[in-house]
């Protein structure tokens, strides 16, 4: 089971990263009128396990003659506190074939970005005194979100109501076809006012750990990971009401309710940063061309399985950035 949690934890007050449930945790008991454990829900099918064979048969999008032909991706985050969750979330995009990066952060830390990451261009965001990128800094962006493919908004923002404004207006900018990904403190947006999205119908990702997942679902009692029956219905009740699909821990579930799960990953992918590394695989899986069910779980399959190559030589204490390099040769194998 994939397992991830944000670089720096700047997640949401109240919310928890991704992460394994201790041993000996009970999950979470089905209410009376739930479906009972290791059953569909009514009406909808199990999910489908996610197989090598099965992304095969999907098949892979051509790399095309340049990088705009694998896709422009926008990613906006980095708190000066936590510049490096954009970071990773870029080299992620990368490594999945993504063709042109940008990253939009906090203008503290903007050079610093552009050292990490060479690769990618870079957007100052103005901030404010506290390193906290402004909600009224989305006025930068404009040309970079006409241009993208597919936006990532999330990684490394500290501040919610900055978030919940940087989010209005960036929705209000974006292009109409563009695919927009959210993740932490963007999340606790949508909780606030699932509304600000409607406009995103059909082309939003999210990607909540269970924690985050109940909130979204608005469930009073606490959420599980382990408890995987519980994730996918709840999963899929926020797939119906934001009209997206849902990445969350093992799980993938699209706007129609159809769901896939991954046996792969461990629980040395709960470590810092490695949430982040998962939402910039889904966004570069998006931008190659994929549909945004598929490039979720395409990302989640990767995310896992890499994960997997490095408990080989230590099943914990290996670091979210060394995911990402086992991306290719993964794809490669897939082939």
């Amino acid at each position: 089971m994939s397992n991830s949690t944000d670089a720096n934890d700047a997640r949401p007050h109240g919310t928890a990263s991704h992460g394994t449930e201790p041993n000996g945790t009970e999950p979470n008991k089905p209410a009376p009128n739930k479906p009972a454990p290791n059953k569909p829900a009514p009406n909808k099918p199990a999910p489908q396990s996610v197989t090598p064979d099965l992304l095969r048969e999907w098949g892979q999008p051509q790399p095309g003659e340049s990088k705009y032909d694998r896709g422009v991706v926008l990613i906006v985050g980095g708190a000066r506190r936590s510049p490096g969750a954009v970071a990773l979330a870029g080299v992620a995009a990368l490594r999945v074939g993504a063709g042109r990066l940008t990253l939009a952060a906090a203008e503290s830390v903007a050079v610093g970005l552009a050292i990490a990451v060479p690769e990618s261009g870079i957007v100052p965001l103005a901030e404010t005194a506290e390193g906290s990128v402004r909600g009224d800094a989305g006025s930068a962006l404009g040309s970079d979100l006409e241009s993208a493919d597919v936006v990532l908004v999330g990684p490394g923002l500290d501040d919610l109501e900055a978030a919940a404004q940087l989010l209005d207006e960036i929705v209000s900018l974006v292009g109409d076809d563009t695919v927009v990904v959210l993740d932490a403190y963007a999340l606790a947006a949508v909780h606030e006012d699932p509304s600000r999205v409607v406009s995103l119908a059909g082309r939003l990702i999210v990607t909540p750990n269970p924690t985050e997942l109940a909130l979204l679902a608005d469930l009073d009692e606490e959420l599980h990971g382990s408890d995987g029956d519980a994730v996918v219905r709840t999963a899929r009740s926020v797939a119906e009401r934001l009209d997206a699909t849902v990445a969350t821990q093992n799980a993938v579930v699209g706007p129609d309710g159809t769901a896939w799960t991954i046996e792969a990953g461990n629980p040395g992918l709960g470590t810092s940063g490695s949430g982040d590394v998962l939402a910039g695989a889904v966004a570069g899986m998006v931008a190659r061309g994929v549909d945004p069910a598929r490039a979720a779980v395409w990302a989640t399959y990767l995310h896992a399985a890499a994960g997997d190559r490095l408990a080989v030589d230590a099943p914990v204490g290996f670091l979210a950035r060394e995911l990402s390099d086992e991306f290719p040769s993964l794809l490669a194998g897939l082939q």
